[in-house]
């Protein structure tokens, strides 16, 4: 959190450091609207934090010194940033920012005046992968693997640490490290700052941050010569494409989806054309039940379950 509170106006970041510790340790979201209640979401669930007699109400001044802390007192540096409508941070942490768009052409060009923020703290579990390898990596090379799940259910934690387990090998199973690419369109996966990845990937991971999923595909493939690739929340016609010429070409993927259970996902229009040919190897489905991460089950290509050290496990 220590970069989170970094950028927190003072008022707010005292607020949040008398909470509890464990607390503190489960926020997933700090969600500023101007004028409205300061709102965190814990496991799942939103809060308003207290101040005196009533919740912590944002003014516009707290908006004024995130944008200021966010951007080091410079706006201009944050333009390519404000197109794309979020900001990452130090540690990999995601500055959501809604407001009055400026377009051209169709295009956007800018966010104005701002009236809210959505800080998604990112945290690494490393090791949450590993009671999958065993079904995601078979005769000597890694599974084609999508992995379906809602929002918040672990889906971008579960793809870094397959991101880092390829990379950097499984001696205990015999896996062999990996080239990795990573086409991080929303800077998520690898939370990279001026081109450093904030999260541990291995040594031998190549990310291009910030780039569109079916350019970025390509542009891997090209110049980087991938064993593995990675992208995350698939879902457009020019993506579908992209991933047919990737796998065409011999590079194994693993990519997510946002679906509330896996038939939901597969009859999304982009999806249904690579689970009719089978391309996927394997599907893992997440659930919130319980808390997030929860692995609700694994599948072939022909979607029958395997079975699992337990059925239902946290990540």
């Amino acid at each position: 959190m220590e970069q989170v509170l970094a950028v927190l106006p003072e008022a707010v970041g005292e607020l949040i450091m008398q909470l509890p510790q464990e607390r503190k340790e489960r926020i997933e979201e700090i969600r500023f609207r101007l004028l409205k209640p300061l709102e965190l979401i814990i496991n799942g669930r939103p809060e308003f934090l207290l101040a005196g007699d009533g919740p912590y109400i944002i003014q516009p001044e707290d908006g004024v010194q995130l944008l200021n802390k966010l951007s080091r007192y410079s706006l201009y540096a944050l333009e390519e940033e404000l197109k794309r409508g979020y900001i990452t941070i130090k540690g990999g942490h995601r500055v959501g920012l809604a407001g009055k768009v400026i377009t051209e052409k169709g295009e956007v060009k800018a966010i104005r005046d701002i009236g809210s923020y959505n800080i998604r703290i990112a945290r690494q579990k490393i090791g949450s992968a590993d009671r999958l390898v065993s079904r995601l990596y078979e005769d000597g090379h890694w599974l084609n693997t999508l992995i379906v799940g809602a929002p918040q259910t672990g889906k971008t934690t579960l793809l870094r640490d397959l991101a880092r387990t390829a990379s950097a090998g499984c001696r205990t199973k015999n896996i062999p490290s990996s080239k990795v690419g990573i086409v991080d369109e929303r800077s998520e996966i690898a939370g990279s700052v001026k081109g450093i990845p904030q999260f541990v990937l291995g040594e031998r991971v190549d990310v291009l941050d910030a780039c569109p999923k079916a350019e970025g595909m390509m542009m891997m493939i090209r110049s980087m010569s991938p064993e593995v690739l990675i992208v995350d929340e698939i879902g457009r016609k020019e993506d579908v494409d992209a991933i047919l010429e990737a796998m065409n070409a011999g590079v194994q993927m693993m990519m997510t989806v946002h679906g509330y259970s896996l038939e939901e996902a597969l009859r999304r229009p982009a999806i249904f054309p690579l689970a009719e040919m089978k391309l996927f190897d394997r599907y893992v489905e997440l659930t919130r039940t319980g808390r997030p991460g929860t692995v609700q089950g694994v599948y072939d290509r022909d979607r029958k379950p395997l079975p699992m050290e337990q059925r239902s496990s946290s990540l």
